[in-house]
């Protein structure tokens, strides 16, 4: 199953847990701290896999997690480093923020790999807190939490030609008439319902990738037909081979409405090299009519190869004439395609808010992960926590606010008592 699109969940590991421990020995009365430091959580990672065409093996899974850093250990141990999540995919895989549809990444090469979540740093042990003033602190940190985000992957396929026409023009049967692919070829519309690639060996030791694109019909920008989804993979293509149906009632509207859409999809796809080919030029009345074809698009700066894809005559030289017109022509790198830079909110900014039962809210991403990393049950912790309110001027902020002793205050998943 052609599958080229996919939504997915991903959350990176939380870091493991820093401890508090003093060291035990004999004759070594103060031994001083050496609770070691918890392991960093698993990373997300998204990879190219040489081999895979579709992105049909992440529909059985739609939550990929990593594994959480291991806690800290006493003699200064460190605990283990959570297990990356590798999800693979084809080349060619657009990774986008399925939140506002940012991009992340465009997946082409072999080799590419894309760390989309990062796995929360590991809390530090009461052996990082001793100093001369301080030698047996008795605070450390819990692990960072993980990173989660929603993805969706889009597949664009990676081709050098995309062979485009109305349906039922023959761009199947071309397709397995000069290349190894063997799309399923019928006499009704709409036979073929994904994307085929297949390749061609061409007499000099080259090869050129074809691509056959299926659903294009007057609306396919919008979702007619087959939709838009298979459009996007002509955006790969370097150049086009824009096959027209010489039986058609009509092949002049045909071609102009194939290239209609393509601009409207993508104002790009008009840049692109056309080879123009009529075929079915087997059939006679196609013969008869022709040489008034023919002129008929040279008028339009057009001169069309004649071919017939069933008797697989005329195909060397329309290849040729495509390989020639592309051979020159780089891939356009698509908008977006390198992912921008946009400065992110201050993570020291937070918000507060009153609930509806009178308890009073405090959002921030720095406040909120401190929460999470602070040992509630260890006064040192807390009193760290309290000096970090205050330099945020998130204390200041509530008492402006109207907050008084006794009220409530929430910050992520903790509930505090405000003492003032």
């Amino acid at each position: 199953m052609f599958i080229d699109e996919a939504r997915i969940l991903v959350s990176s590991g939380r870091g493991g847990d820093g401890v508090v421990h003093f060291r035990h020995e004999k004759y070594v009365p103060r031994g001083g701290p050496d609770g070691g430091d918890g392991g960093k959580g698993g990373d997300v990672i998204i990879a190219v896999r040489q081999g895979l065409g579709t992105l049909a093996h992440l529909r059985h899974n739609a939550h990929y997690r990593a594994k959480d850093g291991r806690n800290g250990g006493r003699q200064d141990k460190t605990g283990r480093s959570g297990d990356d999540v590798v999800i693979d995919v084809p080349p060619g895989t657009l990774v986008l923020d399925a939140s506002d549809d940012s991009l992340l990444g465009d997946l082409v090469g072999s080799e590419e790999r894309l760390q989309v979540c990062r796995g929360g740093r590991g809390g530090r042990g009461n052996a990082r807190y001793a100093t001369s003033r301080n030698q047996a602190p008795r605070m450390a940190e819990r692990g960072e939490p993980g990173q989660e985000r929603r993805l969706k992957l889009e597949l664009r396929l990676l081709a050098d030609v995309g062979i485009v026409g109305v349906p039922n023009a023959g761009k199947s049967t071309l397709l397995a008439a000069v290349s190894n692919a063997r799309p399923k070829v019928a006499d009704y519309p709409f036979t073929t319902l994904e994307p085929n690639l297949g390749v061609v060996d061409l007499d000099d030791g080259t090869t050129l990738v074809l691509a056959d694109i299926p659903g294009l019909i007057e609306g396919a920008h919008r979702g007619a037909g087959l939709g838009a989804g298979f459009l996007r993979h002509v955006t790969r293509t370097r150049g086009l081979i824009h096959l027209i149906d010489g039986s058609a009632a009509d092949p002049l509207a045909d071609f102009s409405q194939i290239n209609a859409e393509l601009a409207l999809f993508d104002p790009g796809l008009a840049d692109k090299p056309q080879v123009l080919a009529i075929n079915k030029v087997d059939l006679p009345e196609v013969v008869e009519r022709l040489q008034s074809l023919t002129s008929a698009f040279g008028k339009l700066g057009h001169k069309p190869y004649a071919i017939s894809a069933l008797a697989q005559t005329g195909l060397r030289p329309l290849l040729t004439a495509a390989y020639d017109a592309v051979s020159q022509v780089r891939p356009r790198q698509e908008a977006g395609e390198v992912p921008v830079y946009r400065p992110k909110a201050d993570p020291d900014q937070f918000e507060i808010r009153r609930e509806m039962d009178g308890a009073w809210r405090v959002a921030g991403e720095a406040i909120e992960r401190a929460a999470d990393m602070t040992y509630w049950e260890y006064d040192e912790a807390l009193h760290r926590f309290q000096r970090l309110m205050t330099r945020l001027g998130i204390e200041q902020a509530l008492r402006q606010a109207g907050a008084k002793a006794g009220d409530t205050v929430r910050i992520g998943g903790h509930e505090l008592e405000w003492r003032d």
